[in-house]
């Protein structure tokens, strides 16, 4: 009797285009902007498509040299392309590193240091930009062009055009896979090391949430492509059929023409440009009217984004989804809102540990368990826990107490598993119970508000550096009323939205805008931006 064929405990990146053509080859993906390494595509591409485009590039990388286990970083500005050529370089085996566009050059040659002479991948406008004062000479391999613009004698991809294709490499499933960065919030980025186990087990729990969405919606990604999330966004539709529409840029003036043509039954980006879109809830076409579910992970999510979100859409019982996660471990809690429960939700509550997945605990500063809703350091255990962080492993380890992570936020555990958020262990204020807390709060009693940061100033008090939409001002009467009974606040900075310093996932670099304040480097004051027609 043959023995039952269990499925393979590995995701391979490589491979993720292939197969998903294999089972849907015509499903649609539609893009925002061309590819930047192939503009002649256009935007209209398909699964079947794509994978050539995958396999085309893998064969062009293996033609300039690239071979199994090197490693190959990924630097180039911003374009659905990034996300080909690290599935391009994992098909030969190679290991893809991504990092993203928005880092600085001096992050960047830290960075190429401890990966000890990659490949890199970049662009003219790279090389000729941000990096042009920088020798990366002696800190890489070999560099090679992606975009069609020519730089120097360097050989540029695009112009690649003999390479004979060649079958896919699979390394084990516990050999690295994949390379990724921090977010940086609280200095220069780390390098997360990822093999292709850890990444199934983080992939599993998603493709089972993800199960009511199997073919039936159009799904829209806008997110980041040096982050494992998107990866794994992709490994649940592309294995459910789903017709995709990926956005490099978040810009609702961008996103509303094309959410109202291709209607989108799923979006994803990050919580910080759902905060942006709140703006598509009263836009002409109702680009937000088709959309059921909306999917949110890396940060909580402001409750009156969710409202918003919610009430924008057309469709009967509209759920938004709401992940807690780390890029070291990947979704630890999960959480969904309809219409009727957002009402209620304080934005700390990021619902259940995951079942059968994850084990999390809230321990004090002795690691001891704390009791029941009590306040502590979160730790946990889970299989999709990174392998190390590269060329820092004594602070990986550092990390690591009996088996358990510790995540670097303080939360309590309730009744069933369900998780409650206070604040990152290094923004903590002795002033404020939870900082992010106080953020809701505000961003519940203005609406004009495009962000609210809460950061310790120079002597401790309490500074809110606040973002309006469109830079609009905010009246000092407004203020006044909307911070009553609160904890007490220095006077609000008004800060333009695009000055905060922020990661490749929006995510606000707090321990950035404290120095900022410390070294008193204020942003101008803005100037508002007038309403698109």
């Amino acid at each position: 009797m043959p023995r039952l064929a269990l499925p393979e405990k590995a995701f391979y990146l490589g491979l993720l285009w292939e197969k998903a053509a294999e089972k849907h080859g015509p499903v649609p993906v539609t893009l925002d902007q061309p590819l930047a390494t192939f503009p002649g595509a256009g935007t209209d591409l398909t699964y079947r498509s794509v994978a050539d485009l995958v396999d085309d590039l893998a064969a062009r990388l293996w033609h300039v040299g690239i071979r199994p286990t090197e490693r190959v970083a990924v630097h180039k500005d911003d374009n659905f392309d990034i996300a080909l050529l690290a599935a391009a370089t994992a098909r030969i085996g190679a290991v893809p590193v991504v990092l993203s566009a928005a880092l600085s050059p001096d992050v960047v040659t830290q960075l190429l240091a401890r990966l000890d002479q990659p490949w890199l991948i970049s662009d003219a406008a790279k090389l000729c930009g941000p990096l042009a004062g920088t020798d990366l000479t002696p800190l890489v391999r070999d560099t090679v062009l992606a975009g069609t613009a020519a730089h120097g004698s360097l050989r540029l991809l695009a112009d690649i055009t003999d390479a004979p294709r060649r079958e896919p490499v699979r390394l084990h499933r516990r050999q690295t896979a994949l390379i990724t960065h921090s977010s940086g919030t609280t200095g220069v980025n780390k390098l997360m090391v990822h093999n292709a186990r850890a990444l199934f087990h983080r992939l599993l729990p998603q493709q089972l949430i993800a199960w009511p969405v199997r073919k039936k919606e159009t799904v829209a990604l806008a997110m980041s492509y040096v982050h494992s999330r998107f990866y794994h966004s992709l490994g649940v539709f592309l294995n459910y059929g789903n017709p995709l529409v990926i956005l490099t840029d978040p810009d609702p003036d961008t996103v509303a023409p094309i959410f109202t043509r291709t209607r989108p039954g799923l979006v994803e980006t990050h919580p910080n440009n759902f905060i942006q879109w709140e703006d598509l809830a009263d836009a002409p076409g109702a680009p937000l009217s088709s959309v059921r579910y909306y999917s949110s992970t890396f940060d909580a999510i402001h409750p009156r984004t969710i409202q918003r979100l919610l009430a924008a859409s057309h469709r009967r019982r509209p759920l938004l989804v709401q992940l807690y996660g780390q890029s070291e471990t990947g979704p630890i809690s999960g959480a969904w809102y309809t219409r009727k429960s957002a009402e209620k939700n304080d934005g700390r509550d990021v619902g259940f540990v995951l079942p059968g997945f994850i084990k999390l605990r809230a321990v004090d500063d002795n690691g001891r368990p704390v009791p029941r809703g009590q306040a502590g350091h979160l730790e946990l255990r889970g299989r999709g826990t990174i392998m190390t962080y590269l060329g820092e492993d004594e602070r990986y380890q550092n990390q690591r107490h009996d088996g358990w992570w510790r995540l670097g936020d303080m939360g309590s555990l309730h009744r069933g598993g369900k998780l409650r958020l206070i604040d990152r262990e290094i923004d903590q204020i002795d002033t404020i119970d939870s900082n992010l807390e106080l953020e809701d709060v505000l961003m519940s009693r203005l609406d004009e508000l495009l962000e609210v940061i809460i950061v310790p100033g120079a002597d401790h008090t309490p500074v809110p550096v606040i973002c309006t939409r469109r830079d609009a001002p905010l009246s000092q009467e407004r203020w006044q009323q909307a911070t009553a009974g609160l904890p007490a606040l220095a006077a609000p900075l008004h800060w333009p939205f695009a000055e905060v310093p922020r990661t490749s996932t929006w995510k606000v670099r707090r321990v950035e805008i404290t120095r900022m304040l410390r070294d008193g480097q204020h942003p101008a004051a803005p100037t508002p931006t007038p309403a698109t027609t």
